[in-house]
């Protein structure tokens, strides 16, 4: 290991070094030398995987008092990119001021390390599997929660021996660190209030310039919740938030945290509403109670009594902060994840239309254009990918949330830890496709879809599968091929080239999404692990289609052009 001005050895609890540190060593493979830290040879290449892209959004039908609002909550989510620099790793501010310091003089390598540590949020490159690009420290399972010298067997043996403070240390929004001979728990209110505070204190302006009552409830309460750590009251008005601005910030996604899942994340979305677009889906509301009772699994099993209120937002993204700046970019997202609030009023999906037309145009298609069937690619279309995608978010809402096991009241998020993320977001894309065809057959969507559905979904199978088998949502990806394909709905031809076989297609999502609800029903940890095993290793022709797009952008790197100044 090398240490930085920061020195790398850092523990999540002291930024204190514990050896000196060893003369400077030359780069391996030709890379660069920044101080004594090796920049890997190859990050020009990295980063432009990802494609600058400027993200447009129509202002034009804000009024002054919106535009300041929305530039405040823009301010405010700032403060969120100093969190969660934090929060993936405790040593992160100082390398961060070290990396930053790269200007002028900078060479070639050295600038795109800078902006490719901005992109990543640290010096571990998000699509491979987190491994370093800067220096050569692994990347800690904790990230900044635990102390990093926390394993697994003795958090897991402390919680045991002192049960009194499981609650604390497990909580969603607590940090772990060293005291003495034991573990403490320090809430997020106090732990990151050098940056909450002000953002809190901006989300109030924010509140005292609208005259939407919905959206100043919001912000209000939710300036409020970062100072106590008590999300509830304003995740529930974030659910009844109707406004010009719509507005997602605080601690959500547990992607981080993969020592085991517990911990949140901050982020920001700041996001201007589309109403017409938004009206247009509302109908798919009233079909959620249908859709859970049409889940392939038994009805014990089933959750009945969610809140089905669920509002669906269309919107233009304007600005990110924190976690949602990080590595790849998403497209929409299921909120809140606090099953008390969806158990009363279900969850938000939110689709950003300007992000999902980008990557479409940019990434889908061309994909599609080298992998698929020469018969299937013009019946890819952007009306299956904008379906798949809301019905991959409606998905997240429905099936197994709250579960008994033995006569004990738990979640699937606390059972299946840090395996939760990776089998969640594969499920809510199997029950997306599974969703959208038991609709088709019920009359509610249009059966012309159906042509598209199958080979956009194969194509955006190839887009998300090279984010990295690593990461949540790719390692669920490949497993969802290898299942088709072990199934026989999935046909590659002489020339490499992949087509869904309708006649097998609909029975083996219905098969893989029974299999991965009841892993979920049953809070099964060890047969999530093993399914993941068995079907989450790229196969030879998965591989050899994913090196035929080397040329195309794995992802968008967003220029926003609609941030208002205030």
């Amino acid at each position: 290991m090398r240490p930085t001005v920061a020195c790398l050895l850092l523990s999540a609890a002291a930024l204190a070094c514990s050896r000196p540190a060893p003369p400077p060593a030359a780069a391996e493979g030709g890379g660069a030398v920044a101080g004594d830290l090796a920049v890997a040879p190859d990050v020009e290449e990295r980063l432009a995987r990802f494609a600058p892209t400027k993200i447009e959004a129509d202002l034009s039908a804000l009024s002054p008092e919106d535009l300041k609002v929305l530039a405040l909550v823009a301010r405010a989510s700032r403060h969120l990119d100093d969190v969660f620099l934090r929060q993936v790793w405790a040593g992160n501010p100082e390398l961060a001021a070290e990396v930053a310091a790269w200007t002028g003089g900078a060479t070639p390598q050295q600038a795109a390390a800078r902006d490719y540590f901005r992109l990543n949020f640290g010096p571990w490159d998000r699509l491979e599997e987190m491994e370093p690009f800067l220096g050569d420290r692994p990347h800690p399972p904790g990230a900044g929660y635990y102390p990093e010298d926390l394993s697994r067997q003795e958090f897991e043996g402390y919680l045991a021996a002192h049960p009194e403070q499981k609650d604390a240390l497990t909580s969603t929004l607590t940090v772990v660190r060293r005291e003495g001979d034991g573990l403490v728990a320090v809430p997020y209110a106090e732990a990151y209030r050098e940056w909450l505070a002000p953002a809190a204190d901006l989300l109030r302006q924010a509140a005292a310039a609208t005259g939407n009552e919905s959206l100043r409830r919001f912000l209000e309460l939710r300036a409020d919740a970062f100072g106590s750590d008590d999300y509830y009251t304003s995740d529930v008005a974030w659910m009844d938030l109707d406004a010009p601005v719509e507005v997602t910030i605080g601690p959500y996604e547990t992607y981080e945290d993969e020592l085991f899942g517990y911990k949140a994340a901050y982020e920001s979305f700041v996001t201007v509403a589309l109403p017409a677009e938004s009206a247009a889906l509302d109908g798919f509301k009233s079909e959620l109670p249908w859709l859970e009772r049409n889940l392939p699994i038994a009805n014990e099993y089933k959750n009945l009594n969610r809140g089905t209120e669920s509002p669906i937002r269309v919107v233009d993204l304007v600005a990110t902060a924190g976690e949602a700046s990080s590595g790849v970019m998403t497209l929409a997202y299921n909120l809140p994840n606090d099953e008390r609030v969806r158990e009363a009023k279900g969850s938000k999906k939110v689709l950003m239309r300007n992000v999902m037309r980008a990557k479409y145009d940019q990434i889908l298609v061309p994909i599609a254009q080298r992998v698929l069937a020469a018969d299937q690619v013009d019946r890819v279309s952007f009306d299956a990918y904008f379906d798949e995608v809301l019905h991959h978010e409606l998905g997240h809402g429905l099936g197994p949330g709250k579960i008994v096991l033995g006569g004990r009241p738990t979640e699937v998020r606390l059972e299946l830890k840090d395996l939760y993320s990776t089998l969640e977001e594969a499920k809510a894309d199997v029950m997306g496709v599974y969703d959208i065809l038991a609709l088709i057959d019920k009359g509610v969507i249009d059966r012309a879809l159906a042509d598209s559905l199958e080979p956009t979904y194969v194509a955006g199978l190839f887009r998300s599968a090279r984010f990295g088998v690593g990461e949540a949502h790719g390692q669920g990806v490949v497993a969802q091929f290898n299942y088709l394909e072990a199934k026989g709905a999935l046909a590659v031809d002489a020339d490499g080239r992949f087509r869904g076989v309708p006649e097998k297609f609909p029975a083996a999502i219905r098969d893989l999404l029974h299999d991965m609800l009841m892993l979920q029903a049953r809070g099964d940890y060890a047969g999530t692990a093993q399914f993941l095993q068995r079907y989450g290793t790229p196969g030879a022709s998965l591989l050899a289609a994913i090196e035929r797009l080397k040329d195309v952008p794995v992802d968008i790197r967003p220029l926003y052009a609609a941030v208002p100044e205030g």
